[in-house]
């Protein structure tokens, strides 16, 4: 079992190094500096499914202190959720600084973030992990502190920002599709009115998955909510995008880097690439595996 003094020690080391950033990107000059705020989700709201998302921009020094304050919110907040984590799109663009240095401690802190992280999750037991961490650490939120800040050092030709639809998988067995709708089939579903209907139903799932044979592969495909991202293009060949759930630092960029922002979300009445999945079980996004 991980001890509470490593677990203490390792997220003391991860914020000393960004303590660390977050004074020399004060030091640093910066050419543009651009914050998107988004709303707080209450605990009361955190399993509504946006229909659109407002986005408040901030620029120069106002977006400079919320991006920086952005690296350390990772703890959880009175009546606001701690299952839908707060981002924070932005841009920090600094000019005339040393490069190899600013690129050498963000790595250190991202390096931190992710022993931090191995720390955490060497601990088997969900129960016993919380525990462990809320002893060590009281009122963090994990899955915040693990965010990897993102950056570039070598000049793009344009950043720009967007909203992304993304889907959690998971793989299963027959056997453990079978065992999951087993579980599913003993609890109060308070959507359903007749229990008897409810179990019903989730007979009906059984039998569609007992069918199978015994080597097929199922995967939840389960939606996620809406989260923005940074696009990084060099060429139409070469580019790559990654979260915004920190703000993107771009650092000694050429003056003429395309610069875009992020805007209002509303979400689509449908997508031009959307596929049409056929789902054994609807309500778990459960569906075979093809290729």
């Amino acid at each position: 079992m991980v001890s509470k003094i490593k677990i203490r020690s390792q997220f003391d080391l991860m914020s000393e190094l960004t303590s660390l950033l977050i004074d020399e990107l004060k030091q640093c000059e910066y050419s543009k500096a651009e914050y998107y705020k988004l709303p707080e989700v209450l605990t009361s709201e955190e399993n509504n499914v946006p229909q659109s998302i407002p986005v408040s921009k901030l620029t120069g020094d106002n977006a400079q202190r919320a991006i920086l304050n952005s690296f350390t919110d990772m703890y959880t907040k009175s009546g606001l959720s701690s299952r839908v984590l707060k981002r924070h799109p932005g841009l920090l663009v600094i000019k005339n600084a040393n490069k190899q240095a600013l690129n050498d401690r963000i790595n250190q802190v991202n390096k931190a973030k992710a022993a931090f992280k191995e720390c955490i999750l060497s601990i088997d037991n969900n129960d016993a992990r919380f525990e462990a961490v809320h002893n060590a650490v009281p009122n963090l939120i994990t899955l915040a502190a693990y965010r990897k800040i993102h950056s570039e050092s070598e000049s793009p030709f344009s950043v720009r920002f967007t909203w992304m639809h993304k889907h959690a998988t998971k793989t299963l067995t027959k056997k453990m599709a079978l065992e999951m709708l087993s579980k599913s089939a003993g609890y109060t579903n308070p959507r359903m009115i007749d229990q008897q209907k409810w179990q019903s139903l989730v007979a009906q799932e059984q039998m569609r998955i007992a069918s199978l044979g015994e080597k097929e592969k199922l995967r939840i495909r389960r939606p996620t909510r809406v989260s923005p991202q940074v696009n990084i293009r060099y060429t139409a060949q070469n580019r790559y995008h990654v979260s915004a759930a920190l703000p993107f630092i771009l650092i000694n960029p050429e003056p003429d880097v395309k610069i875009g922002t992020l805007p209002d979300y509303e979400k689509p009445d449908s997508h031009p690439r959307k596929r049409d999945y056929d789902f054994l079980v609807d309500r778990l996004y459960l569906e075979q595996v093809t290729n």
